[in-house]
């Protein structure tokens, strides 16, 4: 397979850290201790997001936290520093579930695999990121949870990626109690991948990650987008939009490189057409 050049350059933008290294963009939250979503840490991560889109260098993306926790959610102090506005913080508050919204949709959205990296509490919003990401890693010390009913706030937004990643009874039992869960738990309900040891969290994110950028990019990109719209039709539509997108997907360059490779016993020559 084609050989990918080790490029590797750092970034700070606000309240997040950026560095590219063998076509993985590593995105770290760098605002401790909450490493709160706040607006500006919310348009930090989108601005990464965005410009990794069309990144032919950046081939899979790691979203990963300084610190004991990995994400708070979001800012309430922030928040309720607004309530003295006119409008008792209407506006604001319309305005952060916009931008939380659109930074979430942006992850599923992204023609780029995300995997987060999670060595810590991921509470709120915190855990919505999670639930975002294709795949989740978490070490050992990490919990989870959606504690909004326990302040009178009911974790409505992050309650739809939840809701997307684990069964229903697990997803309420989350939302209505608002207790936390460890990484094992959270293993179980789905909402992790992995749960390794805290010393081994990095090492390991870093092969699951080297595994999926030795694939071809466009075939990422086609399977992604197919996969989150199939989840969203009924089984006959799913099946015909399938199949579609596997034609498509068959007459790709790659798609003839690679089936051309295996049949020939070679490493396939990637292109990314």
């Amino acid at each position: 397979m084609a050989e990918i050049v080790a490029i590797k350059r750092s970034t700070a933008e606000g309240s997040v850290r950026s560095s590219l290294d063998n076509g993985v963009l590593r995105l770290v939250l760098a605002n401790p201790p909450a490493n709160a979503l706040s607006i500006e840490t919310m348009a930090a991560l989108q601005s990464q997001l965005d410009g990794a889109r069309d990144d032919k260098e950046i081939r899979a993306i790691v979203l990963a936290a300084a610190g004991k926790v990995f994400c708070a959610g979001h800012d309430l102090k922030e928040m309720t520093a607004h309530r003295s506005d006119a409008d008792r913080g209407r506006a604001f508050f319309e305005l952060t579930m916009a931008r939380c919204s659109t930074l979430m949709q942006s992850i599923v959205r992204h023609p780029k695999p995300v995997v987060a990296e999670v060595d810590g509490l991921a509470t709120a919003a915190g855990l919505q990121l999670v639930a975002s990401c294709d795949l989740a890693i978490a070490s050992d010390q990490s919990t989870f949870c959606t504690p909004g009913v326990n302040i009178g706030l009911f974790c409505s937004t992050p309650m739809v990626a939840l809701s997307r990643n684990v069964p229903r009874k697990q997803a309420m039992e989350m939302l209505l109690t608002g207790e936390t869960i460890d990484a094992t738990t959270a293993r179980d309900f789905g909402l992790v991948n992995r749960v390794v040891p805290r010393e081994y969290l990095n090492h390991i994110v870093g092969k699951y990650v080297q595994t999926i950028v030795s694939k071809s990019p466009l075939t990422l990109k086609i399977g992604k987008e197919a996969f989150y719209a199939q989840a969203e039709m009924g089984l006959a539509e799913a099946y015909d939009h399938a199949s579609r997108v596997m034609v498509e997907n068959m007459l790709a360059r790659d798609a003839e490189e690679g089936i051309g490779a295996f049949i020939d016993k070679r490493e396939a020559q990637w292109k990314g057409e």
